[in-house]
C-alpha cells in the first residue's frame, strides 16, 4: 500500500482528471497539511504546493524550511528552495512552464480556498490566459471521509475530552466561587495533562445568564449555587502518519448545575438532549445533511423554543474544528461512512441561562458512533 501522503496526492491528482482541471496550489493550510504532513503558519514568503494533473508534485519555498521539507515522506516531490536574495517568481515560473499549461484550451488552476490574495495575483500575472477555480473542489471530497488514521487521533481527542469532562462535573459544589476565566484555565491545563497537545479552541466557560450567549468569552463573573453552566472544549492530538503531522480536535459541550437548577430549566435541558438524540437516531449513510438540522429542530420547535435554536445543528471535524460537512437547514450533501461531525443542539433564553449539549460522531456503515462517552444530565457533583 502508499504511503499515506503518496496516496492523498495520488487521490487529488486522480479528482482533478475528473473535473477537467490542470493544476492545484495550496499553501500553509490544512489543505497543504493534507497533502504533505507539513505544518506551518503562512507569512508573506512565497511557499507553494503545486500539483499537477499529471507529473509529480513540486514545493517552492524558502531556503530557511530546506532540511524540514527534504524529510516529507513524498519521494516524487520536488522542493524547488529559494533564498531571501532570489525572486521566487521566477522558481514559480519555472515550475508553471514544466507543467507545460500553455495550449489551446486555457488551463484550469484551482487555488487554495484561504490563498492570500497577493500569491493568487502573481498566478494570474504568471498564467494570464488560465481560468481559476477552489482547490476545495478536489480536496473537500477527500478530506471528508476520514480514514482509520485520522479515526483514531479523532476517538483519541474524544477520549480525553471525556476525562476532563468527568473530572470538572465531579467538582460540584467545589465550582460555587470560581470564576469562569479560572475554570477555562484550569479545563485547559486538564486537557494537557491527559494528553491533549493545546486547546482545539478557546475554552467556554459559560455561567448563568452569560450561557445565553452561545460563543462566550469566559470572563470575571464568579459561578454561583444554582447557575447553569455551559462547558464546550476539547483538544488537539496528533495523528500517527508515517513521516508528516495532522492534529485532530476534540469538541464536547456539557451543560450542568451546581445545587437546584433554576424553573423550568430541568424542561429546556431535557428538550435538548431529546433533540440531540433525535438528530444521532436519524444519521445513516444517505441521508441528507440538513436532515439531521431537521431532526434536532423540529424537537426543539415543538417544545416552543424555535426561536431560541439560533444556530445550525453541527458542523464537521477533521483537520480543522470546523469544516464540512455543515449540518444546516438546506444542506442536501449526503452522508457517507467516515464522515465526522458534531451535533450540538442548543436553546438560549436572553437573561436567564444557555443549554447545549454536544458530541461528536462518525458515520458508519449503518448508522453512526458517538466519539464521547460521558454522562449528558445536568446533574453536579461526587
Amino acid at each position: 500500500m502508499q504511503p499515506p501522503f503518496e496516496r492523498r496526492i495520488a487521490a487529488c491528482q486522480r479528482r482533478l482528471e475528473d473535473a477537467e482541471a490542470d493544476l492545484a496550489v495550496c499553501f500553509p493550510s490544512p489543505n497543504l497539511t493534507y497533502l504533505t504532513g507539513f505544518e506551518e503558519t503562512p507569512s508573506e514568503r512565497h511557499l507553494l504546493l503545486f500539483v499537477p494533473e499529471h507529473g509529480d508534485p513540486a514545493l517552492v519555498a524558502p531556503a530557511m524550511y530546506e532540511d524540514q521539507l527534504s524529510d516529507l515522506p513524498i519521494p516524487a516531490l520536488q522542493l524547488r528552495p529559494w533564498t531571501d536574495a532570489d525572486d521566487p517568481l521566477e522558481e514559480i515560473a519555472t515550475v508553471l512552464e514544466g507543467y507545460r499549461l500553455s495550449g489551446s484550451d486555457p488551463a484550469t488552476v484551482l487555488v487554495d480556498d484561504r490563498l492570500w490574495a497577493t500569491f493568487t495575483q502573481d498566478l494570474r500575472e504568471l498564467c494570464p490566459d488560465a481560468e481559476f477555480g477552489l482547490a476545495s473542489a478536489v480536496l473537500e471530497p477527500l478530506r471528508i471521509r476520514k480514514d482509520d488514521v485520522e479515526l483514531d487521533a479523532l476517538r483519541r481527542a474524544g477520549a480525553i475530552a471525556d476525562r476532563v469532562s468527568l473530572e470538572i462535573r465531579d467538582r460540584g459544589d467545589d465550582l460555587v466561587g470560581t470564576t469562569e476565566s479560572e475554570l477555562a484555565a484550569e479545563i485547559d491545563r486538564l486537557l494537557a495533562a491527559h494528553g491533549g497537545e493545546e486547546p482545539a479552541f478557546e475554552t467556554i466557560v459559560a455561567a448563568g445568564p452569560n450561557g445565553a450567549r452561545p460563543h462566550h468569552h469566559s470572563g470575571s463573573r464568579p459561578i454561583e449555587a444554582g447557575d447553569p453552566i455551559v462547558l464546550d472544549f476539547g483538544a488537539f492530538v496528533a495523528a500517527d502518519l508515517e513521516g508528516g503531522t495532522g492534529r485532530y480536535p476534540g469538541d464536547q459541550t456539557r451543560t450542568i448545575v451546581v445545587g437546584d437548577p433554576p424553573a423550568t430549566y430541568e424542561h429546556v435541558h431535557d428538550t435538548v438532549r431529546e433533540a440531540q438524540e433525535a438528530a444521532i437516531d436519524a444519521v445513516e449513510p444517505g441521508v441528507e445533511a440538513g436532515a439531521i438540522d431537521r431532526a434536532a429542530r423540529s424537537v426543539i420547535e415543538a417544545a416552543g423554543y424555535g426561536d431560541a435554536f439560533v444556530h445550525r445543528t453541527g458542523h464537521g471535524v477533521g483537520l480543522e474544528v470546523h469544516e464540512p460537512p455543515y449540518i444546516v437547514a438546506g444542506n442536501d450533501r449526503e452522508l457517507e461512512p467516515g464522515m465526522v461531525f458534531s451535533v450540538e443542539p442548543g436553546i438560549y433564553l436572553d437573561g436567564q441561562f444557555g443549554v447545549r449539549i454536544e458530541d461528536l460522531v462518525v458515520v458508519t456503515d449503518d448508522g453512526a458512533e458517538r466519539l464521547n462517552d460521558t454522562p449528558r444530565g445536568w446533574e453536579s457533583g461526587r
